[in-house]
């Protein structure tokens, strides 16, 4: 399928660009300082190569059928099923807006002290202002944006690896290989319900949606590869430190800035797409304006240091969702968007969302995400054999 119209592999690639280049992917890298660099990055590309099959999955989907992520949703648990997913998927997006914009600014306040709140403004208004202007419509300054982006963390991944600090992390027990395998895992796995809103519009489905996976993996394990370099041979956690140590200042600080809005667009963006998708009568754009006031307000009010909890939660919700989609779409070849609801799958969801808390308490060199999503395609399709038989028995 092609659309003359869409975007193009490039703008494609240059949306996933911007969601990579993230201080959160930068700070969640800092945990995995204790494993030590080979067992640490080992972690960190099995982790991605999990969520970046299922990031492609997702993709697809929307690419080929021009719907938008939680529209896709429906094909697998109906139109009034989907509002489950879509209503999370705008609570979880909310709550990467209110984490993006309070990580952001702490780092910006650890470089120029004008108080967190400030700058959470600042960060909060800019977002406003790219939702309100539009990815299509910001053109060139998003470009120059990105390769500014690159650049500069081109330079704080050369003074952090090469400029000579020497030290090292004390390797420890504190973090499981399985576990780290999971929180790379988490990254790619919450932009599972937003990639789709992005592929639906491309001119190529199948070459953006591939361009888009890879873009942001490649990033996304440069993020976490920065961080844990910062952690293990600087010795310091504190991104705004960090960026100090390496003596970035004022550059620093534009990093710290311009990845916040470009990555935390993303999400507003994609919670007004998700709140459409409830009610057509909602305005897209202030619906995300709406979302990244919340946002503000909940970054101002709320500390957010430690976000693994809210990263399990998101793959225990979304890692079966994503399952069940692939089994219908890829395996079974089934569109259940004529329901009102696909009871069968939402009480396979429901059974993949515990069977993903249990595997919590497992420790598996492969994390929780791929053997709970195996389990939950295996459910699908003995529930349709099960189905097909009982049908034949009728």
């Amino acid at each position: 399928m092609n659309n003359s119209k869409g975007t193009s592999i490039f703008s494609n690639g240059l949306i996933w660009f911007g969601a990579g280049v993230s201080i959160a992917e930068i700070l969640t890298g800092t945990y995995f300082a204790t494993l030590g660099f080979s067992k640490g990055m080992a972690a960190i590309l099995l982790g991605h190569l999990i969520g970046g099959f299922m990031m492609f999955a997702a993709g697809m989907i929307g690419a080929r059928e021009r719907k938008s992520a939680m529209e896709t949703v429906k094909m697998s648990f109906g139109q009034r099923g989907s509002i489950l997913f879509s209503a999370l998927n705008i609570l979880q997006l909310m709550g990467w807006t209110a984490i993006m914009i309070y990580d952001g600014a702490l780092a910006a306040n650890g470089i120029i002290k004008t108080g967190a709140w400030v700058w959470a403004l600042i960060i909060g208004v800019l977002i406003m202002l790219w939702i309100l202007i539009g990815l299509k419509n910001l053109g060139r300054v998003n470009t120059i944006a990105m390769a500014g982006l690159f650049i500069l963390t081109l330079i704080l991944f050369k003074v952090i690896f090469f400029g000579g600090a020497g030290m090292e992390a004390i390797v420890d027990e504190s973090l499981s290989f399985g576990a780290a395998v999971e929180l790379a895992v988490a990254m790619p796995l919450s932009w599972l319900p937003l990639i789709s809103d992005y592929t639906r519009e491309a001119k190529e489905p199948f070459k953006a949606t591939l361009v888009s996976v890879i873009v942001y993996g490649v990033v996304s394990i440069f993020m976490y590869m920065i961080g844990m370099g910062a952690a293990i041979y600087t010795g310091e956690y504190d991104i705004a430190q960090i960026l100090m140590k390496a003596g970035l200042g004022m550059v620093g600080l534009l990093i710290v800035v311009l990845s916040t809005v470009t990555t935390t667009f993303l999400d507003a963006y994609s919670a007004g797409v998700s709140c459409v998708s409830i009610s057509p009568k909602i305005p897209e754009k202030w619906a995300a304006v709406v979302v990244t006031v919340i946002g503000t307000i909940a970054a101002i009010v709320y500390p957010m240091d430690n976000i693994t909890n809210f990263l399990y939660l998101i793959g225990s919700v979304f890692a079966p969702m994503i399952a069940i989609q692939i089994a219908d779409y890829f395996i079974l070849k089934k569109n259940e968007a004529g329901l009102a609801y696909n009871l069968r799958n939402l009480v396979i969801w429901l059974l993949g969302f515990g069977i993903y808390r249990l595997l919590m308490h497992v420790d598996t060199p492969i994390g929780n995400t791929l053997p709970d999503m195996v389990i939950t395609i295996l459910l699908c399709l003995a529930a349709d054999v099960v189905t097909k038989n009982m049908k034949k028995i009728k």
